[in-house]
């Protein structure tokens, strides 16, 4: 039920909202108005608790939410995905006073919160951050620089992944109106219409309270909603992927060549066919890995191996659906071209497909192809 009432908001209302707006940056203000009428479906709010305003329906129910948003658009789709990654990281280890702040807002899409992990030269290696917190008193005082962080130009919320000591990695919570810092959008070949950034911080002075767990954390929880990321990277590579067969599909019914219909030729037929196989088979894989979340089962390997196997899938299947369409794939006409660019970027975030094939490997060997 879930599914089939957002389905039907973006069909009849949201998705003829965001094409009219078209690729341009969507300024805060209508992100805001798009993701909180989102919420109302179960973005954000299905896996948390109804104390904060979630639905409390788990992480499964999410993800096949987040699927609907991602067929429809992945710019307005990530900001609420984001929202729900770092909401679970605030229950997880903030304090009562700080869960009690912040996660109404967030589940319901009025304020916007990002994950400050990498850095220019820190990606997937999370324990070389360089960002630095020092105690001052009652205060954290940060200086640092961050680099591909979603949602960065909205964000109210920044959870910094930062170094509090040589060897500890931490979680401080940065309330930008109390802590301004910096921010820079970055041009990608896609997903310009939300916002990916730099963040700098130069002597933000944050409350000592706003430490998400204790210090030293910080690692052991990014690895933690790592799982769960991974698995919404998957689905949106998934959402992008069905969107890709179906515009195929109807244009392989419509385009005529040799006489008859696309559909009718068998080179046609194997793609679609194969390209409709590959999407099951990914979203299986990440249907499997987020039980496993839900169920509380450690699930690195599982969600390793959804996160790879679905991001590189949508590369090829978007790439299929673009060569059906033939010289009008490539044009703007036709939403495939910008199905293939964002399909292209997919395989980067959350740890890239090398870094998940080494963690998919150290799970069966035992042996650690890094550090």
């Amino acid at each position: 039920m879930a599914v089939e009432s957002i389905r039907r908001f973006l069909d009849e209302k949201l998705e003829p909202e965001i094409r009219a707006h078209g690729e341009c940056f969507i300024e805060r203000p209508l992100m805001q108005k798009w993701t909180s009428e989102l919420a109302a479906f179960g973005h954000i709010s299905a896996p948390h608790r109804e104390e904060w305003g979630g639905l409390d329906m788990g992480w499964l129910t999410h993800l096949l939410i987040f699927e609907e948003i991602a067929y429809s658009s992945l710019d307005v789709a990530i900001p609420g995905f984001i929202n729900a990654v770092g909401a679970e990281l605030i229950r997880r280890s903030a304090s009562p006073e700080i869960q009690q702040r912040y996660l109404p807002g967030l589940v319901a899409g009025e304020l916007f919160v990002s994950m400050g992990i990498s850095e220019p030269d820190v990606g997937s290696d999370v324990a070389a951050v360089r960002t630095r917190a020092i105690r001052d008193g009652d205060y954290w005082v940060i200086n640092g620089e961050k680099t591909w962080i979603t949602s960065g130009a909205y964000s109210d919320l920044l959870i910094c992944t930062c170094r509090t000591g040589e060897k500890e990695i931490s979680h401080i919570l940065v309330d930008r109106a109390e802590s301004p810092y910096e921010v820079r959008d970055i041009e990608k070949m896609a997903l310009n219409g939300q916002s990916t950034a730099q963040i700098f911080l130069t002597d933000c002075r944050v409350p000592a309270s706003n430490m998400l767990g204790q210090p030293g954390d910080g690692l052991r929880n990014t690895l933690k909603v790592f799982e769960i990321a991974r698995c919404h990277m998957a689905m949106w590579s998934i959402g992008i992927a069905r969107r890709a067969l179906d515009e195929a599909i109807a244009y392989s019914k419509e385009r005529s060549q040799h006489g008859r219909k696309l559909a009718g030729h068998q080179l046609i037929a194997d793609k679609l066919a194969t390209m409709a196989t590959r999407i099951d088979a990914a979203r299986l894989l990440a249907h499997r890995a987020i039980s496993l979340v839900d169920a509380d089962v450690r699930a690195e390997a599982e969600c390793a191996m959804a996160k790879w196997y679905a991001t590189e899938m949508a590369i090829g299947v978007t790439r299929d659906a673009l060569q059906i369409h033939g010289g009008n794939g490539v044009t703007r006409e036709f939403i495939v071209e910008r199905l293939v660019r964002e399909a292209i970027i997919c395989p980067i975030p959350d740890g890239t497909t090398e870094i998940q094939k080494l963690i998919v490997s150290r799970a069966l060997t035992g042996v650690a192809a890094f550090r």
